[in-house]
């Protein structure tokens, strides 16, 4: 069975950071493009980051931009999300995503792997 399993969350205050990670199993997804979105309470899914197979590429969306990086252990099959000055706003459940083409990541549209998400919470 594959699987994308997140880890990390947690309750931290505002100006705080947190890593997450996210470790596949079941094939590996060194090959893969991977990444992370988000969903806050009532709102859509949406993308934060993502990563080429090889790491040389990353993409942020600009409300993350300078505040998390992206990063990936193709050796331990796990993607990692270094959340630093977290933000009242961060607070979301983040899903961890794999798929071939790195756009589908990026739209959050046809992605073919997810996880089941890790809660994130951020008190001001």
């Amino acid at each position: 069975q594959v699987q994308l399993v997140e880890s990390g969350g947690g309750l931290v205050q505002a100006g705080g950071s947190l890593k997450l990670s996210c470790t596949a199993s079941g094939r590996t997804f060194s090959s893969y493009p991977m990444g992370w979105s988000r969903q806050a309470p009532g709102k859509e899914r949406e993308f934060v980051a993502a990563i080429s197979w090889s790491g040389i590429s990353t993409y942020y969306a600009d409300s993350v931009k300078g505040r998390f990086t992206i990063s990936r252990d193709n050796a331990e099959d796990t993607v990692y999300l270094q959340m630093n000055s977290l933000k009242p706003e961060d607070t979301a459940v983040y899903y961890c995503a794999a798929d071939v083409d790195v756009r589908r990541i990026q739209k959050n549209s046809g992605v073919a792997y997810w996880g089941k998400g890790t809660l994130v919470t951020v008190s001001s």
